[in-house]
C-alpha cells in the first residue's frame, strides 16, 4: 500500500504520518508538504531515515508538478491534510485560503481521476457547520448539519467539501470526508490556542485571550483523530462524511486556566483582547456515525491530553522556540539546498 499524505509537515499530517509508519510497517509513505509557514520539515526528523518514507516539496495547487509526482508513484490513497488553517490569517488575506484550500483539492482529485480513480479521503473541519449557541449544550453537529460557514478560511473548506463530493457524484472519485473537532498535542503551531498559552506563560508573557474567552470548542487528542482517518480510509463508505470528535466540551478562558495552573503562572498573566471578527461561539461533534458504523471513539480525556501536551512542549523547547524564532524555515536550505 503507498499513500499520499499532503501536508503531511504540518501538525496533525505528521502526526498521520508517524502514526501510519508505526502502525503498518509495510506500506510506504510520501509526505508532501509546500513548507509554508506552518510546515517544519524538522517535526520529520524521526522518520526521514526510514526506508518506507519520502518527503517531497511541492504545492498541491501546481497541477504540473502533482501530474508529474502522480506518474512517478502508483499511489493507492491520498490523504488531503494540505491547507491554510489559520483563522486571522483568513481574515487578513482571504485569496491564498481559496488558492489552498479549494483549488488545490481540485487539481488532487483530479490527478487520482487520471490515474485510475484513486482513493481520495479530504481532512476537513466541524467549522464548515458555523456554531452553537452557548445556552443550547443539548445541540451538537452532526453529518447532516447545514453548513454554515462563519470565516474565510471555514468557507474554503467547505468549499472544497461540496467540491469533494461533487467529485464523487459526477465523475464517480471514490472518496470520503472527515470533520474534525479542534486538535491538540505535538507539534502544534505556536500561534495556535494551546501552544500559544504555553509557550508565552513559559516566557512570563501576557496570554491574549479573545473577548470574554467563554468561547467553547470540542477538543480531540491529534492521537486520536489520526486512528480515525486510519479507521475512515480503510474501511469508511465510500462517498461518506464522518464527524470525529473528542467529546471534551472547554471554554477557550478555562484551558488557559488550566495551562497556568500546571504550569505553576499567575493568572494576572491574562490579558483579553478584542474578539476576533465573526468569532464562532461554540463547536460540539457528535460522533456517533464513526463510532456506530467503524467501531472508532476518543481514547484520550482532556485531563489526561492536556497534561501530555504540556510536558511534550516542556521536554521539546528547541522545537517551538526554533519557530517563534523563525529558525525553522531555514532547515529545508540546510537539509536540501546543496544537493
Amino acid at each position: 500500500m503507498k499513500i499520499l499524505v499532503t501536508g503531511g509537515a504540518g501538525f496533525i499530517g505528521s502526526n498521520f504520518v508517524f502514526h501510519m509508519l508505526d502502525k503498518y510497517p509495510n506500506y510506504e509513505i510520501v509526505c508532501l508538504d509546500n513548507l509554508t509557514y506552518a510546515g517544519n520539515l524538522s517535526t520529520l526528523d524521526s522518520v526521514m531515515k526510514n526506508p518506507n518514507f519520502q518527503f517531497v516539496k511541492g504545492d498541491i495547487a501546481d497541477s504540473t508538478f502533482i501530474n508529474e509526482l502522480f506518474d512517478n508513484h502508483k499511489f493507492d490513497i491520498v490523504v488531503n491534510f494540505a491547507a491554510e488553517s489559520h483563522v486571522d490569517r483568513s481574515i487578513e488575506d482571504p485569496q491564498i485560503f481559496l488558492v489552498a484550500n479549494i483549488i488545490g483539492t481540485g487539481v488532487l482529485m483530479d490527478a487520482c481521476r487520471n490515474h485510475g480513480n484513486i482513493r481520495y479521503h479530504q481532512v476537513s473541519t466541524d467549522e464548515v457547520y458555523g456554531d452553537l449557541p452557548l445556552d443550547r449544550p443539548d445541540l451538537l453537529f452532526t453529518e447532516n448539519t447545514p453548513i454554515h460557514t462563519s470565516s474565510p478560511y471555514s468557507s474554503s473548506k467547505a468549499g472544497a467539501d461540496l467540491l469533494v463530493q461533487s467529485y464523487h457524484r459526477t465523475f464517480g472519485l471514490p472518496i470520503t470526508i472527515s470533520r474534525c473537532s479542534n486538535n491538540y498535542g505535538p507539534y502544534h503551531f505556536p500561534e495556535k490556542l494551546i501552544p500559544l498559552m504555553i509557550s508565552k506563560a513559559l516566557a512570563g508573557e501576557k496570554l491574549p485571550v479573545y473577548g470574554d474567552g467563554l468561547n467553547i470548542r470540542d477538543w480531540l487528542y491529534v492521537e486520536d483523530h489520526c486512528k480515525a482517518i486510519d479507521v475512515i480510509i480503510h474501511n469508511g463508505r465510500i462517498g461518506e462524511v464522518y464527524n470525529v470528535g473528542g467529546h471534551n466540551e472547554m471554554s477557550n478562558i478555562d484551558i488557559v486556566k488550566i495551562i497556568l495552573s500546571k504550569l505553576g503562572k499567575s493568572e494576572d498573566l491574562i490579558s483579553y483582547v478584542t474578539d476576533r471578527k465573526g468569532h464562532d461561539m461554540r463547536y460540539a461533534i457528535d460522533p456517533t456515525k464513526i463510532t456506530t458504523e467503524l467501531g472508532w471513539a476518543p481514547t484520550t480525556m482532556f485531563a489526561d491530553g492536556i497534561e501530555k501536551t504540556i510536558d511534550w512542549y516542556l521536554n521539546n523547547r528547541t522545537w517551538w522556540e526554533n519557530i517563534i524564532s523563525g529558525e525553522y524555515q531555514n532547515y529545508y536550505n540546510e537539509m536540501y539546498g546543496k544537493k
